[in-house]
């Protein structure tokens, strides 16, 4: 689709954030996305600031954008709607964030980690309501993307899969969106078989719970490590007999985030439905 033509006006909510930062680096080196507005928490130091001051990357159109506490407050100041919303703060506020601007006609990228299936369910029913597209996006960066359809390829081959992600200590939830995404499109695939995962022919005891890791409905287990010196990382292990296939994404900083922000941004822009991960987006 061809989304490089016309100039695409954005706000990004959790401004302050480390994926915030990333994206004003990620729009700075696109001519056709602009930055007309931003907003972080409220209470915090950096609000009132400019986008600069915090980034350290000037605006393109020579004008200054100010911090705002909030999304109100941010739209309050804009003589027009921005084209785009994206939102880099914690799951309750951006499930929040995304219907306020749908429901002005704002079309919303979510990165925001921890959304739970509740959330999903009503963003996904506002969407059908208004028409302005919402887009959902685990993880930006295009080798995860790829990792988790090479992961759904496979799963139409084996019935032993488990996945182990691993992030810095201090992320909020567990397991990561990432790993959620990656087994929603793998357990796609195995209820398409009408079978499930690493069915068992003894019965397991855990000597500690939760050893075995969480187990999803189509019987794939998640394990979610915790550990200082790492941004993140996941494996996909998928057994046979005598086999055993591995897939593994790392992540050494924002910069392998960068290009999948700008194709959210733009792929946002004609949507008029609810759409989950980049899937679609990078592998059609």
């Amino acid at each position: 689709m061809d989304t490089n033509t016309k100039s695409i006006s954005l706000i990004i909510a959790g401004i302050n954030g480390r994926m915030g930062r990333a994206s004003v680096q990620a729009i700075s080196q696109d001519n056709n996305i602009k930055l007309v507005g931003a907003y972080g928490r409220q209470g915090s130091n950096y609000t009132g600031k400019t986008v600069n001051d915090l980034v350290g990357v000037p605006n393109k159109n020579g004008q200054a954008v100010t911090v705002q506490d909030s999304l109100k407050k941010c739209l309050s100041g804009l003589s027009n709607m921005p084209d785009v919303l994206l939102d880099f703060t914690k799951a309750d506020s951006a499930a929040e964030h995304a219907l306020q601007a749908i429901e002005k006609g704002v079309r919303v990228v979510i990165g925001t980690s921890g959304l739970t299936e509740d959330h999903l369910k009503d963003l996904k029913h506002a969407v059908n309501k208004t028409k302005v597209g919402i887009l959902v996006v685990p993880n930006f960066s295009v080798g995860a993307v790829l990792l988790m359809s090479f992961a759904r390829q496979a799963s139409k081959y084996y019935r032993n899969a488990e996945i182990v992600e691993t992030h810095k200590l201090g992320k909020l939830d567990a397991p990561s969106g990432t790993a959620m995404h990656t087994a929603r499109v793998m357990s796609e695939e195995i209820e398409k078989a009408k079978s499930k995962y690493n069915e068992s022919q003894v019965n397991e005891h855990e000597l500690l719970p939760g050893a075995r890791g969480g187990r999803l409905e189509s019987g794939i287990r998640v394990h979610s490590l915790r550990l200082p010196g790492i941004l993140s990382k996941q494996d996909v292990f998928l057994a046979g007999e005598g086999e055993l296939l591995t897939l593994r994404h790392e992540s050494h900083n924002t910069k392998c985030f960068e290009q999948g922000i700008v194709l959210a941004i733009k792929a946002a822009t004609q949507l008029d439905s609810f759409v989950l991960g980049l899937d679609s987006i990078i592998t059609e």
